[in-house]
């Protein structure tokens, strides 16, 4: 059902039915390590590039998440996914593999909360029993393609990000009959492209703030919520610096939310001795740390209520070259268990 201007709800329960993480080698240092079904030692996963790797990670999560929700491919209607590679090729590949029906996905790091909202709008409105959604990306691969490779060894400033090297993939259907309890996907809120006219592809955190709060004020309005209604908003990958630049932006804006509520998937993932600068970012980044970490908290009892608001920088290398400034958008998802 169409709530306010940009906002949907969904009536009939769909449901987080499995999920499937994947993570490398660098994952598999920070303090989220146990919530990933699969870490790699090496980030190349015994295959011949990084890109190739990249295919690798996203297709291990769709079958590791089709194996814990009891599904083949053959059950699954669409397969929702997308990454920041040029064309999508690592999930145009993976899809190859899975012979699903496949929507490919482009939000930048919004990916996730995009695909998310799109399978539950679709299982919700009866358009698919089963869909597969989910984001990833691979370090080697992204920074080769948006800044420099690894091997160059530029110098990076405070507020740039490190890539986020894994997938994280969800099973999406119906509510189960029972007393079996699943995490329940209430609503979700599309967002507008928002520019305030930044450049600097190192900053990526503040760039993508107003974008965020737009999103998350919009989601609020929309279903007539307070500021303190969920137990947290998880931004997508703002990082230190956006978080802070974000929080103050809903401060002027009157949206008086507790700040302890509010959290950033790329502060989470790593920790503060593993030196990422800001935080963490790449379209694998909030995909991996809410079907993993998040949901595990929930299953805990930590969380009832979550909104996850994935946010994405829509820039290219080329518009980058041209001067271009920087689109951004976030997408959110709510969540309740």
């Amino acid at each position: 059902m169409l709530t306010g201007k940009q906002s949907w709800q969904f009536n009939n329960t769909p449901v987080i039915v499995s999920t499937g993480v994947t993570g490398g080698s660098f994952e598999s240092k920070g303090p989220l390590a146990k919530s990933f079904d699969l870490l790699y030692e090496d980030d190349y996963a015994n295959e011949e590039t990084h890109e190739k790797a990249h295919r690798k990670f996203l297709e291990e999560a769709m079958a590791i998440a089709l194996k814990k929700g009891g599904a083949l491919s053959k059950d699954v209607q669409f397969l929702l996914a997308g990454d920041l590679i040029n064309q999508m090729t690592p999930t145009n590949f993976a899809a190859r593999q899975a012979g699903i029906p496949t929507l490919g996905l482009y939000g930048a790091c919004a990916t996730s909360m995009e695909g998310l909202a799109m399978a539950a709008f679709l299982v919700n409105y009866e358009g698919a029993h089963f869909i597969l959604t989910g984001a990833s990306s691979h370090k080697g691969a992204v920074e080769k393609q948006f800044r420099y490779p690894n091997e160059y060894g530029g110098q990076k400033p405070p507020t740039s990000q490190r890539t986020v090297t894994g997938a994280g993939v969800a099973l999406i259907g119906k509510k189960a009959g029972g007393s079996q309890k699943q995490p329940e996907l209430f609503s979700a809120t599309i967002g507008k492209v928002i520019d305030m006219g930044l450049s600097d592809p190192y900053d990526m955190g503040g760039a993508m703030a107003p974008a965020a709060v737009d999103t998350i004020m919009a989601h609020h309005r929309d279903l007539g919520l307070g500021p303190n209604y969920y137990d947290a908003i998880i931004t997508g990958d703002l990082g230190k610096n956006g978080l802070t630049i974000a929080y103050g932006l809903m401060q002027e804006k009157g949206f008086k939310m507790d700040q302890a509520r509010l959290m950033d998937c790329g502060t989470m993932i790593f920790g503060k001795e593993q030196q990422v600068f800001a935080g963490a970012s790449g379209a694998g980044c909030s995909a991996a740390v809410l079907y993993g970490h998040l949901l595990n908290e929930m299953k805990k009892g930590i969380y009832s209520r979550i909104l996850l608001v994935s946010t994405g920088a829509l820039l290219s290398p080329l518009t980058f070259q041209q001067k271009e400034t920087i689109p951004c958008i976030a997408h959110a998802v709510a969540i309740h268990y």
